[in-house]
Order: C-alpha cells, then structure tokens, then sequence
C-alpha cells in the first residue's frame, strides 16, 4: 500500500512529466538573410500526429522566399492534444521571409537585369544570357530580378 506522502509525490512526479512531455521546438534555416515580415500559423495533424499536417505553403507570404521555419508545440497546442485525447494535435508553425537582397547597397544596379512579369520563355533565357554577359565583364555577380506590376 502506497502512503500517502508517497501517492502526493507520484502525482506530483506525473503531473509535472505530463506538462513537459508535450512541448518540442525545431528550426530550418534555409541559408537566406532572415527579413522583418514573418507569418505564423496553426497546422493540423490527427491521432497523435500519425496523420501528418498539410505543406506550409507560404509563397504568396513571401515574395524574396523563406529564411527560416520554426515548428513547436506549445503549451496550448499539448493542452487542446490532451482535451481532444490526442485525436486533434495542432502545432505551431512560425515562417520567416527571406530579405530582399535587390534593396542591399551592395548590389550595383549596372549588374540587375530586370524580367517584367508575363514575359515569355526567349524573353527570360534573353535576360539569363544578358546577366551572364555582365557578370563574365564586370567579374561580380549579375542578378535577374523578376518584377511584378504594382496592383
């Protein structure tokens, strides 16, 4: 029989092992420069996470690309796990846009080939043969820059 200072204590024990167990964080870096814009969201998974969640898809989020994914279960994430007995087990995922490099006073805007939006395949592989001829005279990188209309 199990007495009762040591009953309090086992559920002391159990009770602090069920709050840590739930929470994890992990991060991807791409390698990009990470920029100010950052767009987070909830994803869904089921039955423990057995049933995994849909592809972040943050494109339209991020026009320069993606720096940085961070996924976690946080503490409300495990609480709405264990209120739904692990059938719903949402996480949270954080993406960080890339910085657009065009902005950086490093790039010389001799060496950027501008390719407006909705030009067709010998007009982008024209701007591709443009970039390398700069890049091949002036011995730096030459960047091609896709632009969209301004809406």
């Amino acid at each position: 029989m199990i007495k009762r200072s040591q009953g309090s204590f086992l559920i002391v024990v159990l009770f602090s092992l069920f709050l840590l167990a739930g929470c994890y964080h992990a991060t991807i870096d791409t390698g990009l420069a990470p920029g100010h814009k950052t767009v987070e969201m909830w994803k869904h998974s089921w039955i423990y996470g057995l049933v995994p969640p849909s592809v972040v898809e943050a494109q339209s989020e991020c026009e320069n690309g993606v720096a940085r994914v961070e996924t976690q279960q946080s503490f409300i994430n495990g609480l709405v796990n264990v209120l739904t007995g692990g059938i719903y087990t949402p996480m949270t995922v954080i993406v960080t846009c890339a910085a657009d490099d065009m902005s950086s006073a490093a790039v010389d805007s001799a060496s950027v080939v501008i390719v407006p939006y909705g030009s067709d395949y010998e007009e982008i592989m024209d701007a591709f043969g443009q970039a390398a001829d700069k890049a091949v005279a002036a011995e730096q990188p030459a960047y091609v820059q896709f632009k969209r209309d301004s809406l």
